[in-house]
């Protein structure tokens, strides 16, 4: 499976920005895609999952009630709305399949599949 991701830009705090992961491939053989994000000087850090099957989805803490990952399966494209962004959601925001994860998905290492990132910058 191919992944890329898109959407990322420049977005004042409190402002909202949409993040797009297109799929392709054998995309029914992947079970769970994942949000990743790197800030500077940070390890890579699960955001959020979608288990494609169900639509089962988790969030880190610091961006629950924020972010919403979601799916459009005619386009094989899964989404992350992040909206009320701070500062500390700047990032280099990747997006990842993988068939076999542990329940909550949201483990770098799980993941044998990525798309390049997209930069987040949250500034006023």
């Amino acid at each position: 499976v191919q992944l890329q991701a898109s959407g990322g830009g420049s977005v004042q705090p409190g402002g909202s920005l949409k993040l797009s992961c297109s799929m392709s491939g054998y995309v029914l053989d992947y079970i769970v895609v994942g949000w990743f994000r790197r800030a500077p000087g940070k390890e890579r850090e699960g955001v959020s999952s979608m288990f494609l099957a169900d639509s089962r989805t988790y969030y880190e803490d610091s961006v629950k009630g924020r972010f919403t990952i979601s799916k459009d399966n005619e386009k094989d494209t899964v989404y992350l709305q992040m909206s009320s962004v701070k500062p500390e959601d700047t990032a280099v925001y990747y997006c990842a399949a993988s068939q076999h994860t542990s329940m909550s998905g949201m483990y770098p290492h799980e993941y044998p599949f990525w798309g390049q990132g997209t930069q987040v910058t949250v500034s006023s």
